[in-house]
C-alpha cells in the first residue's frame, strides 16, 4: 500500500486500516524493531513511529525528549550519539530491560524491506532546518520507501519544511484542540473526543480529500464509532486485538 493509493484500498478493505502505534508495544519495548515485526505479523496495515535526531544527526526510532522511561540511560536524546544510544537497554512493558536497542529509521526500513507503510512523526525542532528536512528525505529515497511514507506532527511547520524539499511527500497534523480539518493537511489525527464534539468530522476532511486517523491508541471502546463515521485509519497499541475486532466490523455498525 502506498499513501497516494490509500483512499482507493480503504474502500476495497471496506474497514479502517490498522495502524500500529510505536509497534506492538503492549508486547514488546515500543520503537523497536521487534515490536514493529510484530506488529506486521498481527495483521497491521502501516507502522507509526516517532524521529529524533542523536547528537551525531543520525535518525532514530524514540518518542521521548530524554532517555529515562524507556531505556536504563538518562538524558536529552540530541545529547547522546548514537553509538552511546545503542549501547543501552531498552525497557519492556512493565519496565523490565530486555536486550533491544534503539533503532534507527534505516534499521526500520532495512528490518520491513521497504514493504510497510509508514507514519512518522517528526518530535523533533531541528526538522525546521532545510539540512535535517533533507536528512529524512534523503534516508526515505534511498531505502526506496518515499511513497510509502507519511510525515505527521503537533507542529504543522515541522513536516511543511520537509515538504518543500518534497512536494509529493503527503503531511498530516495531530490537533489536541481543533475540531475541525485543517486545510493543507493530507492527514488528519484529531484527539478522539473532537470526534464527538464534530461528529462531521471525517465527512468534512472527505470533502477536503483528506484521510482521517484520530489520536486514539486505545480505540477499542469507540471502533463502532469510527466504523460508523467511516475513519480511514486507528493507531492500535494492540495492532493483533484491533484488527480481529475489525475483522468483524459488521458487527460493529
Amino acid at each position: 500500500m502506498d499513501w497516494d493509493t490509500f483512499r482507493e484500498e480503504r474502500r476495497r478493505a471496506g474497514r479502517p486500516f490498522v495502524v500500529a502505534h510505536r509497534g506492538a508495544r503492549l508486547l514488546e519495548a515500543e520503537n523497536t524493531v521487534r515490536a514493529f515485526l510484530l506488529a506486521l505479523a498481527q495483521g497491521a496495515d502501516a507502522l507509526e513511529t516517532d524521529l529524533r535526531f542523536t547528537a551525531d544527526d543520525q535518525l532514530v526510532l524514540f518518542h521521548d525528549p530524554t532517555l529515562d522511561r524507556m531505556t536504563e540511560g538518562a538524558g536529552l536524546v540530541r545529547d547522546h550519539t548514537l553509538a552511546q544510544i545503542q549501547a543501552l537497554r531498552t525497557r519492556r512493558p512493565g519496565g523490565v530491560l530486555g536486550e533491544d536497542r534503539i533503532p534507527t529509521l534505516a534499521d526500520l526500513i532495512e528490518a520491513t524491506g521497504g514493504g510497510a507503510p509508514l507514519l512518522l512523526e517528526l518530535k523533533d525542532p531541528l526538522f525546521l532546518q532545510e539540512k535535517y528536512a533533507k536528512m529524512l528525505v534523503d534516508t526515505l529515497e534511498q531505502g526506496r520507501v518515499l511513497r510509502r511514507s507519511a510525515l505527521i506532527s503537533f507542529n504543522f511547520e515541522h513536516v511543511l519544511a520537509v515538504q518543500r524539499i518534497r512536494p509529493d511527500i503527503p503531511i498530516g497534523h495531530i490537533t489536541l484542540k481543533n475540531p475541525w480539518p485543517k486545510r493543507g493537511a493530507q492527514l488528519l489525527g484529531p484527539l478522539w473526543p473532537l470526534m464527538y464534539v464534530n461528529p462531521l468530522y471525517t465527512a468534512h476532511a472527505h470533502r477536503m480529500g483528506s484521510i482521517v486517523a484520530p489520536l486514539d491508541p486505545t480505540p477499542e471502546p469507540r471502533l463502532h464509532h469510527y466504523v460508523r463515521w467511516g475513519v480511514d485509519a486507528v493507531l492500535a497499541d494492540d495492532p493483533g486485538g484491533v484488527r480481529a475486532r475489525l475483522h468483524g466490523s459488521s458487527k460493529l455498525k
